[in-house]
């Protein structure tokens, strides 16, 4: 048998609509409808605003009792809004952050790949979802092993590129949405829209991306070991 990449069992999936409701949903009308002086206030909207991502980030570690690399992202990247808005730093700092976070997951999905260990393959090539053993068998009696890794090197390449277009995407929308300056009514209100727009966006986008990277990995599979997806799929 010959393992091209080895893998580590997932951890319980998180349920995608409540990770959308306490991230995005209600910090989004909590900044856009709540935050203003005859409701919570400026700083008070943007604190119960920040509080419910940073919660969820809690919640997961607890529940999990491990960390989780999404919700730490989240975590940090909603520490960072914080401190631009609470110590009223320039505007521009917020379209950095914004870009700064995707832009940084891109490089280390580059430089996995430069040390011939994808990210991509730790993330889609696991023993929860595929037959490995089936499927590493078939690729070194068939010669197809190098030509495999090739493959997925490159996948793991337009997943960076995703990354990519996330930090540019993010950029420009803060640039575009969020002009006014931090403790102020305006700028809570341009946060939220940016956060609820954000969504559809950006994070649809990258997650169509994500799935077309998905269906070009099983093609892989499937032209180099001749194997079908129901014979690679692991379904008990």
């Amino acid at each position: 048998m010959n393992q091209t990449y080895p893998s580590k069992p997932e951890r319980k999936k998180n349920n995608p609509l409540i990770e959308i409701i306490f991230n995005i949903i209600v910090p989004s009308v909590i900044l856009m409808k709540l935050s203003g002086p005859e409701y919570l206030g400026t700083v008070m909207g943007l604190i119960v605003a920040l509080a419910f991502p940073v919660g969820y980030a809690i919640y997961d570690f607890i529940k999990v009792k491990s960390l989780n690399f999404i919700s730490l992202l989240g975590f940090l990247s909603t520490f960072l809004t914080g401190g631009i808005a609470l110590f009223e730093l320039d505007v521009q700092w917020l379209a950095i952050k914004e870009a700064a976070i995707p832009a940084t997951i891109s490089l280390i999905v580059l430089m996995s790949g430069f040390f011939g260990k994808p990210l991509l393959a730790k993330l889609l090539l696991n023993s929860l979802l595929f037959k490995l053993d089936e499927i590493y068998d078939a690729l070194a009696q068939k010669g197809k092993t190098e030509k495999f890794k090739q493959q997925i090197n490159f996948a793991n390449l337009i997943l960076a590129l995703t990354f990519i277009f996330s930090a540019v995407m993010n950029y420009l929308l803060a640039k575009w949405i969020v002009t006014s300056a931090p403790g102020t009514v305006e700028f809570n209100e341009q946060l939220g829209e940016m956060t609820f727009l954000s969504y559809p966006v950006i994070a649809i986008p990258s997650t169509l991306m994500m799935f077309g990277i998905f269906f070009y990995v099983v093609k892989v599979i499937t032209k180099h070991t001749d194997l079908s997806f129901d014979e690679m799929l692991k379904t008990n």
